[in-house]
């Protein structure tokens, strides 16, 4: 059996998809799908430099306050999100924060409001093949708690609640498809997950969720909302806001972190740092 096609690489130690190797990445790494937002999110930090750019994964690294911090690329959908996962943790990253636009199906959230996910639906394919279904899709509670510290230290306005993930942006996320094609499932898809308090639809949070906790690592999510599907609003708004979230929740964990070492703590908890 070829070593080579069971854990592919280019060259030495460089991961087949990303291109990055071991001491390109922080341990906390962002994750937008779009690769223009990796230039947003590092435009906020100190300094950073561009590592790599290939296929749909761009790869940023500097230092934001004085943290080390990454930033990668995924593409749209959980297959991609997934191999970065991958090889991101196989050169030593450890905690992970989507950080995309999202759609809203909660008549209270609006246009360029904040959605922080706690746990997501699996409606996605990629985390069935690590997991059975019934396996929960949860953030960390960690990351959870610094990007909630973030959105308010930052004045931003957000939610907190449960996502759905979906391989289709159409189809999949209760949209007709081509020709106006539907299934019965599709047409109430929307409402079901509504009455079950489901805040908004994405596609990438509970693949990460699933497969950061099969390999003991930590993730988050944080969006924007670019429509609200029962108002029927679409805005394409700015992204500041949720890269500013995202980058200083990643700030937020070091702090912590440093607090759980200095303790020789293996959780967090409030009064850690005020002790």
């Amino acid at each position: 059996m070829s070593v080579l096609s069971e854990n592919p690489r280019e060259r030495k130690d460089v991961q087949y998809h990303i291109q990055c190797r071991p001491g390109d990445v922080a341990r906390y790494v962002l994750l937008p799908g779009d690769p223009e937002r990796v230039d947003v999110i590092s435009s906020f930090w100190d300094e950073r430099r561009e590592i790599a750019y290939h296929r749909e994964f761009k790869t940023h690294t500097g230092k934001y306050r004085g943290v080390a911090i990454s930033a990668t690329s995924t593409g749209i959908g959980s297959p991609s999100a997934v191999i970065a996962l991958e090889e991101l943790a196989r050169i030593g990253a450890d905690t992970f924060i989507r950080v995309g636009s999202t759609g809203a199906i909660q008549p209270e959230i609006d246009i360029g409001d904040l959605i922080i996910s706690s746990s997501a639906v699996r409606l996605e394919g990629t985390s069935k093949e690590y997991v059975r279904t019934e396996y929960p899709a949860s953030a960390h509670y960690e990351v959870l708690l610094s990007l909630i510290e973030a959105a308010e230290a930052l004045g931003a306005r957000y939610h907190v609640g449960i996502t759905a993930s979906t391989d289709s942006f159409y189809v999949g996320q209760g949209r007709p498809g081509y020709g106006g094609y539907e299934q019965s499932f599709s047409r109430e898809l929307l409402h079901d997950l509504r009455r079950a308090r489901v805040l908004n639809f994405e596609m990438e949070a509970s693949a990460i969720f699933t497969v950061a906790n099969l390999y003991g690592l930590r993730a988050g999510s944080v969006a924007v909302v670019f429509a609200n599907r029962l108002t029927d609003e679409f805005e394409v708004v700015p992204q500041d806001s949720v890269a500013k979230v995202a980058n200083e929740a990643v700030r937020i964990l070091t702090e912590w972190d440093e607090a759980k070492e200095r303790r020789r703590k293996k959780y967090f908890y409030p009064s850690l740092v005020s002790e």
